[in-house]
């Protein structure tokens, strides 16, 4: 029996010379057959064995790969899907919108109602200032001392200076501010005055604010009457500042202890009651507790000294380095501004950190220029000094001081204090006996015990919170009897507990029970 030949492959179609043979496109569907097993499987032409291997390893396929077309047939198109239409979304309804109020008027922020009902309380108490135009009378409060704002030798300097230089200066003292005529007059004033270097400011305020800021280390102590503008500076330097009583030693000795203050400031003639600092003891002072004098000459300057120097050449204090002198522009000499002299470093300093001098205008060059000639008429003014002094003599005798009222004495260590309302209130004696002699007139209480007439304590810049006998002549304050309960009750508050004892009620405090050598 002759075996049957097996079947043959059907031979594959030669394509004619310059066509290229079509290419199966890949199967778009995600999980189609891998290109491995493509490659590995035989053609539909093969062996029946070949094709059986095939068929079963086809159906050992999950049912996608199943279904999807053999390798290289065509792919079929999926079958086409209805056009869907877009839903078109439903509009809710909205409620009927209410037409907008118009905007309202602007209310007056709550500030304005605060100052007014401040100026209806001051204008009660009768503290209300007013900036009344100037009339032509006989002028006891002006600040023109000796009458040169309207000398013609000031106001020809001034004229020609305004002429050449305009009106304002144009700039800081850093930027364009600075004119030959700035620079002359700060070398004429530290000439005057005896003092290496001197810094001109727009005006005294701002002098006195620049000197503080640059010298304020540490705290200020300043005289109860110095000038608004030094306590103002003392604060915006932001270092603790106190006062001491006016033109008191003792009382600043005391505080120049207590605060260790870096700076001292006083004024050489006080405007409050035309009387003069005693210079060479306040600088003994400060200089043996280390704090600079800084002294306010803008009273002095023109009026006292020699040639007009001021009040610290008048004590010979003149180039001191321990001391510092403001002065304004505006009193004597009849211009404009304010000045710092001192030592050249002091000059340097100030150019280099002055806020009130880098941010500020500098003064208008015509200004200055008849302040330079006030200044140079000033130094020849002894018969115009001496007629103010003649003429402030008058009027000082001519005025009478109110009465002070009564001070308290200090009161002896042990001696109780005073009854609150006088003697009326003290608790009746013992009556003597026979052998002790008669009686002893009673002691009148001192008349600031009592309500009506109160102590004045020395002038602070803290109110004093314990009666006033406290505060009088008192330089250590005497504990209490109960003051050594508080403290010790302070120190158990604070008092941080060892660590490992939860409780007094704990194992610690029975251990300690169960032996007595450790019983507090």
């Amino acid at each position: 029996m002759t075996p049957e030949p097996e079947p043959t492959a059907a031979p594959r179609p030669i394509a004619p010379p310059g066509a290229t043979e079509p290419r199966a496109e890949p199967h778009p569907a995600p999980h189609a057959t891998p290109q491995w097993e493509l490659q590995s499987e035989p053609r539909p032409g093969g062996s029946p064995q070949a094709r059986a291997a095939l068929a079963e390893r086809l159906a050992r396929r999950p049912a996608f790969t199943a279904a999807s077309p053999p390798p290289g047939s065509e792919p079929q198109a999926p079958p086409p899907q209805p056009a869907r239409t877009p839903a078109v979304p439903q509009a809710e309804p909205q409620p009927a919108r209410t037409p907008a109020a118009p905007p309202a008027a602007p209310a007056v922020p709550a500030v304005w109602d605060r100052l007014a009902r401040k100026a209806d309380l001051r204008a009660k108490a009768g503290l209300t200032r007013t900036a009344r135009v100037r009339a032509d009378a006989v002028d006891l409060a002006g600040n023109d001392y000796l009458g040169l704002s309207r000398h013609p030798d000031v106001l020809g300097a001034a004229a020609a200076a305004l002429a050449e230089h305009g009106l304002g200066a144009g700039g800081s003292r850093v930027v364009r501010g600075t004119t030959p005529l700035h620079e002359a007059f700060e070398a004429d004033f530290a000439r005057h005055t005896g003092t290496e270097t001197a810094v001109l400011y727009s005006s005294g305020y701002l002098a006195n604010l620049g000197a503080v800021a640059a010298l304020a280390a540490g705290p200020v102590l300043l005289d109860a009457h110095a000038h608004a503008s030094l306590h103002d500076a003392a604060r915006l330097a932001g270092r603790r500042a106190e006062t001491f009583a006016h033109n008191d030693l003792d009382d600043l000795e005391h505080r120049l202890r207590t605060l260790r203050p870096a700076l001292v400031a006083v004024e050489s003639v006080y405007s409050v009651l035309g009387d003069a600092a005693p210079l060479r003891e306040l600088l003994a002072l400060a200089g043996a507790h280390g704090a600079l004098l800084l002294v306010d000459e803008a009273h002095a300057v023109g009026t006292v000294g020699p040639h007009g120097a001021g009040g610290v050449a008048a004590a010979g204090l003149a180039g001191d380095p321990g001391i510092v002198v403001t002065a304004t522009l505006s009193k004597a000499l009849g211009a404009a501004g304010g000045i710092v002299a001192g030592p050249a470093v002091l000059r340097r300093h100030l150019h280099d950190t002055g806020r009130t001098f880098i941010y500020d205008t500098a003064p208008p060059p015509a200004v200055i220029a008849g302040a330079a000639a006030a200044l140079a008429v000033a130094r020849e003014s002894d018969s115009a000094r001496t007629e103010l002094a003649r003429r402030a003599a008058l009027a000082a005798a001519s005025w009478t001081p109110p009465r002070p009222r009564p001070a308290c004495a200090r009161r002896p260590p042990g001696t109780p204090a005073p009854p609150p309302n006088g003697p009326r209130d003290a608790p009746p004696a013992a009556s003597p006996s026979a052998a002790s002699g008669p009686r002893p007139p009673p002691t009148t209480a001192p008349a600031c015990a009592s309500p009506s007439t109160p102590a004045s304590p020395r002038p602070s810049s803290r109110p004093p919170s314990t009666p006033s006998w406290r505060h009088v002549r008192d330089p250590v304050p005497r504990p209490g009897p109960g003051d050594r309960h508080r403290h010790r009750r302070r120190q158990d508050r604070h008092r941080r507990r060892p660590r490992g004892r939860a409780h007094p009620a704990g194992p610690q405090r029975r251990r300690h029970q169960d032996r007595p050598d450790r019983r507090r």
